[in-house]
């Protein structure tokens, strides 16, 4: 007999889930036809043409690869060893204590959102009743994340409108006031979306506090190198907790400072107070990662192992890194020096020169986001964060003068 055709469809209860905030924006870009059009929106290195790069020690590292014939067999659960093992000492160094006497649990997992999302599984199992501390505002996925593996969050006051920069205060009283033993993410250098770091100083303070709560801190670590420039100065805030002997997750991502975006390529890292815990947390994310994507891609981690550990090719990564970091300071000099040149109120807008990293907190609300699109063709994140990255030196003026429009000319 032939099948009879249902009108109503079982998803009929389905709705349409709303556009993602970020990549959202790169769909709109797209659509659009206008020839002056920038994309602020999603973190993504370019160079001064505007065009995607992949990095010079990337291709030598796939070369290599090629030359050697390797196969594509399953990588175990926890990923490649070479990669884990040069991922660690890269993050906490190679003469840390922590690493020489076998304290990190490290799994490679799908980039920093896979990390942390595995890390997000592994409190929910473990620590039930604890909560994480999120910054406000933060990254757009960190909530998603938390929110989908059940574990419940609050803020932590973080970005102050009045200054255009750290609420220092306000998140220290915010730590403080946690219940003790709760999860505090931190972002480990370039804070996204603001660009606002603490100063080596408050670091200092925060891991105080932080110590004496008997918090676990959770660090995001998604611009080591790209930030600074500097590979050991963007792990400084990581090590200086380390040091100071407490247990530390860690999620690492290559998408930036690599550029290994589509590659799916980073690591969860727990520092753990004896060798036997560490052994003992591996093995329960193994458990966890098994079900979820059972283990993890081999070219992007054949690629950081082959960069990290030759000295040849890790000196040339560290060479471009530089560049790169440095030609998002030159765009984001650039763009200080047009504000300030073309606009003739008096603003300070040195806040930009203050913040790190490829992105710029602006400052501007919704509405003003909204017309930098809609009449400047300018696409960004409505809570005012442009990426850096995403703009060239010829191009500054063009954004300064939306900026200087949206900000006097839109309530």
């Amino acid at each position: 007999m032939m099948a009879v055709a249902v009108d109503i469809s079982r998803f009929e209860g389905v709705p349409m889930a709303p556009p993602d905030p970020i990549l959202g924006v790169s769909e709109a870009f797209r659509a659009d036809k206008n020839d002056l059009k920038l994309n602020l929106g999603v973190g993504a290195y370019r160079t001064e043409e505007l065009q995607p790069y992949v990095l010079n020690v990337v291709k030598k590292a796939e070369n290599l690869m090629l030359e050697k014939g390797e196969n594509k067999e399953y990588l175990p659960i926890e990923g490649l060893a070479a990669f884990n093992k040069a991922t660690a000492e890269l993050l906490f160094g190679a003469d840390n204590p922590v690493i020489k006497q076998g304290r990190v649990a490290t799994l490679q997992s799908l980039s920093g959102t896979g990390s942390l999302r595995l890390a997000a599984a592994f409190i929910q199992r473990y620590f039930p009743e604890a909560k994480v501390l999120i910054s406000s505002p933060t990254w757009g996925n960190h909530k998603n994340i938390f929110n989908d593996a059940r574990v419940p969050w609050s803020e932590y006051r973080y970005y102050d409108p009045k200054t255009v920069g750290l609420d220092f205060e306000g998140m220290i009283a915010d730590i403080q006031a946690a219940p003790d033993g709760s999860f505090v993410l931190l972002h480990g250098c370039a804070h996204n979306p603001t660009g606002i770091d603490p100063t080596p100083e408050q670091w200092e303070k925060i891991a105080d506090v932080i110590q004496e709560k008997k918090h676990m801190p959770f660090f995001d670590v998604a611009y080591q190198g790209f930030a600074s420039g500097s590979l050991d100065e963007d792990a400084s805030s990581v090590r200086l907790f380390v040091e100071r002997g407490l247990e530390v997750f860690v999620a690492q991502s290559y998408s930036k400072n690599l550029g290994l975006y589509a590659e799916r390529i980073g690591a969860i890292n727990v520092v753990c107070s004896a060798p036997e815990v560490a052994n003992r947390v591996k093995s329960q994310l193994k458990r966890l990662a098994r079900p979820m994507y059972s283990n993890p891609p081999i070219h992007g981690a054949r690629i950081v192992a082959n960069v990290v550990g030759d000295p040849v090719m890790f000196g040339e990564w560290k060479q471009e890194m530089e560049e790169m970091a440095g030609r998002i300071k030159n765009v984001r000099q650039k763009l200080y020096d047009s504000l300030s040149a073309k606009d003739k109120s008096g603003k300070d807008w040195s806040f930009i020169l203050r913040q790190i990293g490829m992105f710029s907190y602006t400052g501007l609300n919704k509405t003003q986001s909204d017309n930098m699109t809609d009449k400047w063709h300018i696409y960004m994140t409505k809570d005012g964060r442009i990426s850096l990255a995403g703009l060239s030196l010829a191009k500054c003026e063009y954004l300064a003068d939306a900026i200087i429009d949206s900000f006097h000319n839109i309530s």
